[in-house]
């Protein structure tokens, strides 16, 4: 848990400061991203994503589930709360797949739902 919660914790330090070129460099050059759009694939659209997002929102997540599924490979699943400066927070249930890539641990899948 201590990799997922590490990537975690730089996507939501990212996404907290409305960073999306910082949160774009947590993903891997072809990651699949899935948030509550149209799919994309890539940095550019993981950037173009979170550039998109209303300044002041925050992420707060509690891992739920995560395995070990090989020496490079994490799947993990998390409740997150994005919140806003002018509506509700918005709960959803985060999976994500996260691979060593070379020193580094980086988000090669992430896929946001509303349950």
């Amino acid at each position: 848990m201590d990799i997922l919660t590490g990537v975690l914790d730089a996507w939501k330090s990212a996404v907290d400061a409305h960073e999306p070129a910082r949160v774009a460099e947590l993903f891997t050059e072809d990651a699949i991203f899935q948030g509550l759009h149209p799919y994309s694939v890539g940095r550019d659209s993981v950037a173009a994503y979170y550039d998109s997002q209303p300044l002041g929102m925050t992420a707060d997540y509690r891992v739920v589930e995560s395995r070990r599924l090989s020496d490079d490979v994490v799947l993990g699943y998390a409740a997150v709360d994005f919140g806003f400066t002018d509506r509700p927070t918005l709960p959803v249930h985060l999976s994500v797949v996260v691979r060593r890539v070379g020193g580094a641990w980086l988000i090669a899948h992430y896929q946001v739902s509303r349950l």
